[in-house]
């Protein structure tokens, strides 16, 4: 049983959960903040974020895997279909499987945040939730995904920065506040490093198999400079968010994420090859997901 088990845990990259909550984190500590906290909705919130997470790798690993870019060639860890270990119908039904899975959570999200009450948010967020399927599944997956033209880092930060903390907030309050944005935005920024890191240790085999992302199309010494610019963008944002929005010293809580993220851009910068990224991919997301936890909690504390 657990030999069957663990190809699947590994399809499902159980390392990039913890950044898919972040979003949800910030939001939902903001509501708790403001008085509009509700467990339910946090619940739901965090089960169907996973959920997408799950139906985003297993297609990531469906796509790169039929395609022949997961090779003997790739650095880190050896995907699902690249293995023999789930044959490509098997991850097929799985995807399948996890979408039904998405739709009953965003049907119980939208009860336990909407009710009857609030039919055009509901549908709204239905919509969101389906745009979210979209967006896990075409990324590699289709006639002309959009990871393969370089547009992953723009899906990232909509989706794992500006509706993941917006949208959360919203599921709370029913309105939209101007202190969600900048956290957001630092957010989308994080999640955007971590996916142009990923890239960037791919970069090699992604141009031989024909994927063009971002990485690619801007070549290793600019790949690495965008990497820099995304970090210390995020981290003045959100220094910048600690002044404007200052209430107590708590707030500067999320300071504490600014020293792994500081020796992180140290080793990125000094990383001479491909293989020296894959270890801090690791570190970026786990330290994204410190990040966004410190800052919710130096609000409601």
């Amino acid at each position: 049983m657990l030999e069957k088990i663990k190809p699947w845990l590994s399809a499902f990259r159980l390392r990039t959960l913890p950044l898919s909550v972040s979003g949800i984190i910030i939001g939902s500590c903001f509501a708790h903040y403001n008085g509009y906290f509700n467990g339910m909705i946090m619940t739901f919130a965090i089960l169907l974020t996973i959920s997408l997470q799950i139906l985003s790798n297993l297609a990531n690993d469906y796509g790169d895997g039929i395609r022949g870019t997961d090779n003997d060639d790739r650095i880190g860890p050896e995907r699902a279909i690249q293995s023999g270990a789930i044959s490509p119908e098997e991850m097929f039904d799985a995807i399948k499987m996890n979408i039904l899975v998405v739709i009953v959570l965003t049907v119980g999200l939208i009860f336990v945040s909407f009710g009857s009450k609030y039919f055009l948010y509901a549908l709204l967020f239905f919509v969101l939730s389906g745009l979210s399927v979209f967006a896990a599944i075409n990324y590699t997956v289709g006639s002309s995904p959009y990871g393969y033209r370089g547009l992953g880092d723009l899906f990232v930060f909509v989706f794992f920065g500006v509706l993941s903390v917006v949208g959360s907030y919203f599921l709370y309050t029913k309105h939209i506040d101007h202190h969600v944005v900048l956290p957001a935005i630092a957010l989308g920024l994080l999640s955007m490093g971590v996916l142009n890191l990923n890239n960037m240790r791919d970069i090699d085999t992604d141009k031989a198999a024909g994927k063009e992302t971002l990485a690619v199309k801007l070549g290793k010494m600019n790949a690495k400079r965008y990497h820099i610019v995304l970090i210390v963008l995020a981290m003045l944002i959100s220094f910048v968010f600690s002044i404007l929005y200052y209430s107590r010293i708590y707030n500067f809580l999320f300071f504490i994420a600014y020293i792994p993220l500081s020796i992180h851009l140290i080793k990125v910068y000094k990383a001479d090859n491909p293989k020296a990224f894959d270890p801090q991919l690791k570190v970026l997301a786990l330290t994204t997901f410190l990040f966004s936890l410190l800052l919710g909690i130096g609000y409601i504390l």
